[in-house]
């Protein structure tokens, strides 16, 4: 499989940092949405075109792990990579600093395909995301 990945460039607001003017952890995880739905849209299968296709995709597992803090106002670039897509979509995430290009964070999520319609969880991606991903390939 030919490498798909997406990349979004944040800074770290005001908001997201605790009392150390660190990021707080949790926001990693928004940070990865970020770049998920980046990748997503490279594939015309964004959270949209999920849910038109009669097909949710909730995360059901989620690693982090942290090697360096993230600071207030520090720029950040975070990308994903599409690892598997045939039976649920798993994703890869590096957070480096935009500048030097250290790594600060780096994981991964799991999504599985579940029928919107029945709730039924599907065994097999949905026969759209091989379409998208044919004609995201090939480009």
């Amino acid at each position: 499989m030919a490498e798909l990945s997406a990349a979004v460039d944040v800074e770290v607001p005001f908001h997201d940092v605790d009392a150390m003017q660190v990021a707080w952890h949790g926001h990693y995880v928004k940070y990865f949405e970020l770049a998920r739905c980046a990748l997503l849209r490279r594939f015309d299968y964004d959270y949209p075109q999920m849910q038109a296709s009669g097909y949710l995709w909730p995360i059901v597992e989620c690693h982090l792990k942290y090697i360096r803090p993230a600071r207030y106002r520090q720029n950040l670039s975070v990308q994903a990579t599409l690892l598997e897509y045939e039976n649920r979509i798993k994703i890869a995430y590096q957070i480096r600093d935009r500048e030097t290009g250290e790594r600060l964070t780096k994981g991964y999520t799991v999504q599985v395909a579940v029928d919107a319609a029945t709730r039924e969880l599907q065994f097999v991606s949905p026969p759209m995301v091989f379409r998208n991903l044919e004609k995201a390939f090939s480009k």
